[in-house]
């Protein structure tokens, strides 16, 4: 069986780090993998996207299609709300509460969707949303937020936490290890 996780936000969150630490641990358990992103305007704040695909049998592509998603991973509200239609039956939204105007909010076009997380629990979605940025300041840096974001998903990852803090160990540089393993333990225990 194959599991599809998009993570999703804006440049500069570290989804693509969040997506090293998932492939690692998912080859770390043995499984076949691919990892893919797709950037977009990352550099300027723009959508960045990235699919990690694993399981016990091959995994052939690492795009996730409309419906396919079993976790949307989702930085940041809007993100999730948008990314929604590539969710499965049965799947779950673990989201950080954070709202990052997009530009037309910025330049005044436009106004951000308000009570995003109500709206998509009232879509019958399995919905987690916790402040990983908060979580991520108490655990001594902001930086630390994609890590806590999934410690808060750790319980719909399919990986045991030791194995996700593993793959955080050989992912995050040693000088930010400390603040990235706070970070995730908040994470986990803050889904509780």
């Amino acid at each position: 069986m194959i599991k599809n996780i998009m993570i999703v936000g804006v440049g500069g969150q570290g989804s693509l780090l969040a997506s090293r630490i998932l492939g690692r641990a998912a080859l770390d358990a043995g499984y076949d993998v691919k990892v893919s992103e797709v950037h977009g305007m990352s550099q300027r704040g723009g959508s960045v996207i990235t699919y990690v695909r694993y399981g016990d049998e091959p995994v052939y592509s690492p795009v996730i299609c409309k419906g396919e998603a079993d976790v949307i991973l989702s930085f940041e509200q809007l993100e999730a709300s948008r990314w929604l239609p590539n969710l499965k039956i049965g799947g779950a939204i673990i989201t950080s509460t954070q709202q990052i105007n997009p530009m037309p909010v910025i330049t005044g076009a436009a106004e951000y969707p308000t009570e995003l997380i109500s709206k998509l629990k009232a879509e019958n979605v399995n919905v987690l949303a916790a402040d990983a940025v908060d979580i991520a300041k108490k655990a001594g840096s902001v930086k630390a937020s994609n890590v806590a974001l999934i410690g808060l998903a750790s319980h719909v990852l399919g990986f045991e936490c030791e194995a996700l803090r593993s793959a955080v160990a050989a992912c995050v540089p040693e000088k930010a290890l400390e603040i990235n393993l706070s970070a995730f333990d908040m994470g986990v225990q803050a889904a509780l």
